[in-house]
């Protein structure tokens, strides 16, 4: 069965050196992210969420995140298809479940489901 996208979501930088890139989007954006933690800083652009991960690799590049109802199953269906999984599915709080796989080509494909994400 296919995975039913929901539409894009969220794009997470990669941000090794998380001050630095907190200040160059905040000017870059002209406006101060919603959540700023250690962990993550996370910009509300028109609607959609344009993160900051001081974890990532920035040898993978930016990540692209679509949304679907349930993480889980669309994980499946993507193995399913050949894909392996990058990250398991995790809820990242709030209620907020992630999970990326990598497409039989190699490309990383991110999942979201957000409770919370409603289209502007």
């Amino acid at each position: 069965m296919p995975i039913a996208f929901e539409g894009l979501r969220t794009v997470i930088y990669p941000s090794p050196n998380l001050h630095a890139s907190k200040q160059w989007w905040t000017t870059m954006l002209g406006i101060d992210p919603y959540f700023d933690q250690p962990f993550y800083v996370g910009f509300n652009v028109g609607g959609f969420e344009l993160g900051l991960l001081p974890d990532a690799d920035p040898s993978e590049g930016a990540l692209t995140y679509w949304g679907v109802r349930d993480v889980a199953d669309a994980v499946a269906e993507a193995m399913a298809q050949g894909a392996v999984v990058h990250t398991a599915a995790q809820d990242v709080g709030d209620g907020i479940v992630t999970a990326t796989v990598r497409t039989p080509e190699g490309a990383i494909l991110g999942l979201i489901s957000n409770p919370h994400f409603a289209l502007p």
